[in-house]
C-alpha cells in the first residue's frame, strides 16, 4: 500500500498505564496489523480494532493486559550458532537425499 509516509513515519505505538485493564496499539507494521486483526477476530472479548486509516495504513488496537507480550532473546554464543548451523547442515543434506 503506497501511503505517502516514510518508512520513519511508519510506527508501532504501545501504550498502557497501571490503572488502564487494557493495552492500546497503534501499528502501521503490516504484520502486526495481520497478526492483531486475526486473532481481535478470533477473540472479540479480548481484543478489538478501534480505528483505522485506510490513508496512511494506520490501524489502533486495545487488548487486554497479559494477552501481549514482548519477547526478549539473550544473543546466541558463537558455539551455539556453529552448532546450529552444522544441525542445518545436516538435515539439509538429509532432506535432499530424500
Amino acid at each position: 500500500m503506497r501511503t505517502g509516509l516514510t518508512k520513519q513515519e511508519k510506527t508501532t505505538d504501545i501504550w498502557f498505564d497501571e490503572k488502564d485493564p487494557l493495552i492500546h496499539i497503534r501499528t502501521h507494521n503490516t504484520a502486526l496489523k495481520k497478526r492483531l486483526l486475526a486473532y481481535s477476530r478470533r477473540y472479540p472479548a479480548i481484543c478489538q480494532q478501534t480505528d483505522a486509516d485506510p490513508e496512511t495504513g494506520c490501524m489502533e488496537f486495545d487488548i487486554e493486559k497479559g494477552r501481549f507480550s514482548f519477547r526478549l532473546t539473550a544473543p546466541y554464543s558463537e558455539e551455539r550458532r556453529e552448532a546450529a548451523r552444522q544441525f542445518a547442515k545436516e538435515n539439509n543434506a538429509a532432506s535432499r537425499l530424500k
